[in-house]
């Protein structure tokens, strides 16, 4: 296998980190061939519009897809297919090319086998194309790499990704005979039970990986078939609005959020300024400076301990006030408090090495500038609703709710939802050694 080395923003090229954004990735060719991600990504949706760069829990709807193109390791190159200029922006913005499709291929009746072809003509290169649904934001890589090896090690022309489904289908009927409907997929007279009866298998959307003749013949589904079997946890879709807080809340729960995802968090570091305080300070009649700590989030401390997850808060030599803290903090939630100056990761990066961890064993939460290298480091790293962007660019998770207003008790729920992640994904493993 060939391979090479795509640089993404914030490294040098010689695999030293200069900034927040991911390192370079090390990018394998499978051996028949250019092996290449397209997102279909047009401007003029019409049930949700400029979806396809609406926010979705914290993250554009088009940075999941190509996030995980990106991390899987799989392609020699990830684009996005578009006529739109903001979607363009936002596509380079996480690390993809972009194709400008033509006109004639942006019409709301062109389909996507058009833009497709479109697009392979333009690059004679390509021997492989995964289309991926932008609108499919539960797609890790792991299901991407498994995919293709269909391809590149059993010999299939086309895959294509499925979820199994267990439903009675039926067909209307139009016609004098006064029958209404009639049965599909099941006799009526011996209905099976489910744990008897091993569904069907209906596309899914996810992706579609094709050869470059089968492109070229109209079919992306052609050749010797196969199929990727998705858990439903991952077949989530999003068409119109309706479907928008459905799967907002799957993505939460499923999604994939960067390299470093641990399975369970082992130390947590949570910047009290900004994070467990609002940022306002409150002034007595005698002169005395005063701050507010939500119970909520103080709860959420808890519910980490309680799972074996040690939190260390932190508070800045810069900032007086949560300095003067430090004592009643550690009374009320027994953790370790300690303070850090203008770039955190100098004072926490040796406590992580002592503890025989990785960063990709840590959360964090912070909000600032100075916050940005231990957001990037983190295996979980989340920021409150009302932070500014160059830390926002920087986390994984951007909460719901705002600094002191239940922000801490919202990412402590989300650590420990990555531990039904993580059964989901021995699921997902079974069923993969089952079907190849």
């Amino acid at each position: 296998m060939s391979s090479r080395k795509r640089c993404l923003p914030g490294d040098n090229g010689n695999g030293e980190q200069v900034g927040p954004l991911p390192a370079c990735k090390q990018v394998r060719a499978p051996s028949n061939g250019h092996v290449a991600a397209l997102i279909l990504a047009r401007g003029g949706s019409k049930g949700i519009p400029l979806k396809n760069i609406k926010m979705l829990a914290g993250v554009p709807l088009l940075g999941w897809v190509v996030r995980s193109a990106l991390d899987s390791e799989m392609f020699e190159s990830v684009w996005v297919s578009t006529d739109h200029d903001e979607i363009e922006k936002v596509a380079k913005s996480w690390g993809a090319k972009v194709h400008r499709r033509s006109a004639e291929v942006s019409r709301d009746a062109s389909t996507s086998l058009e833009t497709i072809q479109e697009f392979v003509r333009l690059n004679p290169e390509i021997e492989v194309i995964c289309n991926i649904q932008a609108t499919s934001p539960c797609l890790h890589p792991f299901h991407l790499q498994k995919a293709l090896k269909k391809i590149t090690e059993e010999g299939f022309d086309s895959v294509f990704s499925v979820v199994r489904r267990h439903h009675f289908r039926w067909q209307e009927v139009k016609d004098r005979s006064g029958e209404m409907t009639k049965p599909l997929n099941l006799d009526p007279a011996n209905r099976p039970r489910r744990q008897d009866w091993d569904g069907e298998l209906c596309e899914n959307g996810s992706f579609y990986f094709t050869k470059r003749d089968q492109v070229k013949a109209g079919m992306l589904q052609g050749g010797k078939v196969a199929y990727y079997e998705m858990l439903p946890e991952y077949s989530v879709d999003i068409d119109v609005d309706i479907d928008w807080p459905v799967a907002e809340q799957r993505v939460r729960r499923y999604g994939y959020f960067g390299r470093a995802m641990p399975e369970v968090v082992r130390l947590m570091f949570c910047n009290v300024s900004g994070c467990l305080t609002d940022g306002r300070v409150f002034l007595s009649v005698s002169g005395e400076e005063m701050v507010s700590v939500n119970t909520r989030d103080t709860e959420g401390i808890r519910m980490l301990q309680r799972e074996d997850i040690e939190v260390v808060l932190l508070t800045s030599d810069l900032d007086p006030v949560t300095k003067s803290l430090e004592d009643k903090l550690a009374k009320r939630t027994g953790c370790q408090v300690i303070q850090v100056g203008e770039e955190p990761l100098n004072v926490l990066k040796p406590m992580v090495e002592q503890k025989k961890l990785e960063w990709k064993d840590v959360a964090y939460m912070g909000k600032e500038e100075q916050d940005v290298n231990c957001l990037n480091l983190a295996g979980l790293s989340a920021v409150p609703k009302d932070t500014p962007p160059v830390a926002i660019t920087a986390a994984k998770y951007i909460c719901h709710n705002s600094s002191g207003m239940g922000a801490m008790r919202e990412f402590a729920e989300h650590i420990l939802l990555q531990k039904e992640k993580a059964k989901a994904k021995m699921d997902q493993d079974r069923i993969d050694r089952c079907n190849f």
